[in-house]
Order: structure tokens, then C-alpha cells, then sequence
């Protein structure tokens, strides 16, 4: 269990789902242990926030345990985008806990978001990667089918043709040294997706494709408080087992900070 996640299915205002797909990871493998290091390595946290003044335990989250993966990726997509979309009907934001980036398809599926913001150090703007259409570099081309607009908060890789993509209107990446100071100004309903490689690798090593001169725990953090009184549906991705906690850390403190935000709004 999500430490702090007390809540009951039936009274839950937040639903933490595991979803340990590792399936697509072109280098680094080991996202199926991310949910639960994830969970690990929030047990040290502190229940009380200071900057909105709630207690964790208060903000009724209920942990749904680990969905997981079949052999079958397409499969098991549409098998957790209906279990978020049942928790949407009830009445809770859905907190999905990657598994590797490609588990954000489902969440924006279910949820049909008029916005998609993904903080990321990747474009995923492919229509397919070794031969894979469900492939973890493909995530925003897919947000993109569902939300009128994705932003790439953090890109800073692509190949050729992502970056031809990104020049069109429906798609804003912000580089690094620009995310501290962007604001979010479109209306509608967000997705928000954090893909822990955003983070420069000196901070949150435990990832499956590194890419240095990434944004600071500190920005990322800002982004998630700012974005999340808008957002209808929240991820971490793409944690693996690789380090000694740093980016199991980071994603877990992430989504508290989202569930602190967004209940304070």
C-alpha cells in the first residue's frame, strides 16, 4: 500500500493504481518494480504538508493495488483504461504508478483530457518505434489522438521527424531552462504525466533512458503544484530498480505533492 493511501475504495477521492508494464524499454529495463518502489520509498515521508496545511492521511487515497501486465500490451491497455475510467465514474482522480511511459495511453484514454502535459525528457512523438506502435516512445503521438494539445515539459530528445512534429500548433515543448518560468495557459481539462526521466539523471539516476542536462527535483515540483488544481487524471512513469532510491523518492514525493495541490484547490 501507498503509505498514507488509508481511504476505502467506496470513499476514495484519489486512487493510486500500480500498473508494472515493462514491455517497450529500449535500454534499461526494470519498470516493473516502479510501483512498488514507489511505494517503498515514501514510507519515510512526513504525513503533514506544509504548504497547503493537510495531512496525507486525510485526503482520502485508496491504494488499488498493482494491475498487472498481460502478454498482450494492447490488451492490457484497454483492461486499465477501464479500470480508470471506473474510478473517474466514481467520483476519484485516478493516480497511476508506472511501468514504463506506455501506461499513460490508457490513463488518457479513459479520461479524454482536453490538455495533455507531460513532463519528459523525450518527445514519444514516434508512430512507432522498432516496429512497435505501443512502444513507450509513442505515449504523446497517442495522447495527441485523444487531447487537442500536448506540451512537453523538458524535451530535449527526439529524433527528425518528432521534431518536425513538435513545430505544430497542437504541440509546445518547453526546454529545460525555460520550464522554471512557464505557466500553463490553455483551458480545459488536463492529464498530467511525469516521466521521472525529466529529472536530469544526476537526480533520479533509476530510469530506463537517460538523458543528461534535465530539469531540477525543485522545478519539477513546481510544475505538478501549479498544474494539478486543472488536472482530472495524474502518472508517474518509468521508475526502474537501477539506482539506490533516488527516483523511486522523487516520483513518490511528486505524487503527494499532486494529491496535497490538487485537494487544496
Amino acid at each position: 500500500m501507498f503509505p498514507g493511501a488509508v481511504a476505502d475504495r467506496s470513499e476514495a477521492d484519489y486512487a493510486v493504481v500500480g500498473a508494472p508494464l515493462d514491455a517497450s524499454t529500449t535500454f534499461q529495463p526494470g519498470t516493473r518494480f516502479g510501483p512498488r518502489r514507489v511505494r517503498h520509498f515514501a514510507e519515510s515521508f512526513e504525513d503533514y504538508d506544509q504548504h497547503t496545511g493537510q495531512h496525507f492521511t486525510d485526503l482520502a487515497v485508496y491504494d488499488h493495488g498493482d494491475i498487472s501486465p498481460t502478454d498482450d500490451a494492447a490488451e492490457y491497455l484497454d483492461f486499465l483504461s477501464g479500470a480508470v475510467s471506473d474510478f473517474d465514474s466514481a467520483g476519484s482522480v485516478p493516480l497511476l504508478v508506472g511501468g514504463e511511459h506506455t501506461v499513460t495511453v490508457a490513463g488518457v484514454r479513459a479520461l479524454d483530457p482536453d490538455v495533455f502535459v507531460c513532463l519528459d525528457a523525450h518527445l514519444d512523438l514516434r508512430e512507432s518505434y522498432a516496429g512497435n506502435e505501443l512502444s513507450h516512445a509513442t505515449v504523446t503521438r497517442h495522447a495527441l489522438d485523444v487531447a487537442d494539445r500536448a506540451v512537453v515539459l523538458g524535451g530535449r530528445s527526439g529524433c527528425e521527424a518528432e521534431w518536425d512534429r513538435a513545430d505544430s500548433e497542437d504541440v509546445t515543448v518547453v526546454p529545460p531552462a525555460e520550464v522554471p518560468s512557464w505557466e500553463l495557459d490553455v483551458s480545459g481539462d488536463v492529464y498530467l504525466s511525469v516521466d521521472i526521466d525529466a529529472a536530469d539523471p544526476g537526480f533520479a539516476p533509476g530510469t530506463g533512458t537517460k538523458e543528461p542536462f534535465g530539469l531540477e527535483p525543485a522545478t519539477m515540483h513546481d510544475v505538478v503544484r501549479s498544474v494539478a488544481p486543472d488536472t482530472i487524471g495524474f502518472d508517474v512513469v518509468e521508475v526502474n530498480d537501477r539506482d539506490d532510491g533516488q527516483a523511486a523518492t522523487l516520483g513518490a514525493k511528486l505524487l503527494r505533492a499532486f494529491v496535497y495541490a490538487h485537494a487544496d484547490a
